[in-house]
């Protein structure tokens, strides 16, 4: 079995889905329907930047987006298909569309929305995050509430797990962790997402994922907020529970796991996932899929 997977935020680079879309005008394609989903040069912000203007989170989500449904389409052209789809986070979006659930177009605006939700939230109730190392998950838990209003929000892999919460919270559990000898490392990012700080951003998104008719998901999503496979009827529920929920990547690479899947490939700039799969079972097989490089290796395994 195949799994698709698909990287969140924190994923972009200057540069992402040019070579792509130079190569194959199926990824030129993909961006100019982003262009003009958005009303604005969203290709042109990921192809030559500047970096500043891919960190505005209504920019930088759909532009994720753009880029690894651009890589994804490219790689179905060539014969790519899979049994199922998952995503992290903002990438759980990106792997809706690769199921049919959503519109590609729909998908983006949502996405912008979901981005200025965020921003919009960690303004008005600030946070930040933090990444901790070589703890299981009982003990990260165990210390997020000791330090109080610090929440677990990634499930990453095993010894990988994010904190998220208030900034007095953050700072708390990065003093208990640096006393205790703990690798702990605050994340540079603008808000306490998928903590209860993030109330007010799941309001605003949720007419605008009302307004969506879900169609049923083919192949499969695998939710790593809830850990299952979700049929159509409950998607605008999971996602809108996402923006306050954990991510449980690890989890639910396991479940893929013993669900049959051997091979996952991941779409979009960077290789995180991948690495995050073999922290999971060291022998699992990953592919990335990013540039005509891959696409050209891809054809050749086929």
């Amino acid at each position: 079995m195949i799994a698709l997977m698909f990287p969140g935020q924190g994923a972009q680079e200057v540069g992402m889905g040019l070579a792509l879309a130079e190569a194959y005008p199926t990824a030129r394609a993909a961006f100019d329907e982003a262009n003009e989903a958005l009303g604005y040069d969203l290709a042109a912000i990921c192809f030559t930047g500047p970096a500043e203007a891919l960190v505005p989170t209504d920019v930088c989500q759909p532009a994720i987006l753009a880029t690894s449904v651009a890589a994804w389409r490219v790689a179905t052209e060539h014969g790519l298909r899979a049994d199922m789809v998952m995503g992290h986070s903002l990438g759980e979006y990106s792997a809706l569309v690769a199921a049919g659930a959503i519109d590609y177009g729909q998908a983006l605006r949502l996405v912008a929305e979901r981005g200025a939700a965020m921003h919009a939230a960690g303004q008005e109730r600030p946070g930040t995050m933090a990444a901790l190392l070589g703890q299981s998950d009982g003990d990260v838990e165990a210390l997020c509430e000791e330090a109080g209003e610090v929440w677990p929000a990634n499930y990453n892999c095993p010894g990988q797990v994010v904190a998220s919460g208030s900034i007095d919270g953050i700072e708390r559990l990065l003093s208990i962790t640096a006393e205790r000898g703990i690798k702990a490392a605050r994340l540079q990012v603008g808000g306490a997402f998928h903590s209860p700080l993030m109330a007010p951003a799941a309001e605003r998104l949720e007419p605008a994922l009302a307004a969506w008719d879900p169609a049923e998901p083919t192949p499969s999503f695998l939710s790593t907020t809830t850990v299952a496979i979700e049929p159509a009827e409950r998607l605008r529920e999971v996602l809108l529970a996402q923006l306050l929920a954990p991510v449980r990547f690890g989890h639910a690479v396991e479940h893929a796991l013993q669900m049959g899947v051997t091979r996952f490939v991941e779409f979009g700039p960077g290789r995180v996932l991948s690495g995050l799969v073999r922290r999971v079972r060291r022998e699992a097989e990953t592919v990335q899929i990013g540039s005509p490089d891959d696409i050209t290796a891809l054809a050749e395994a086929a």
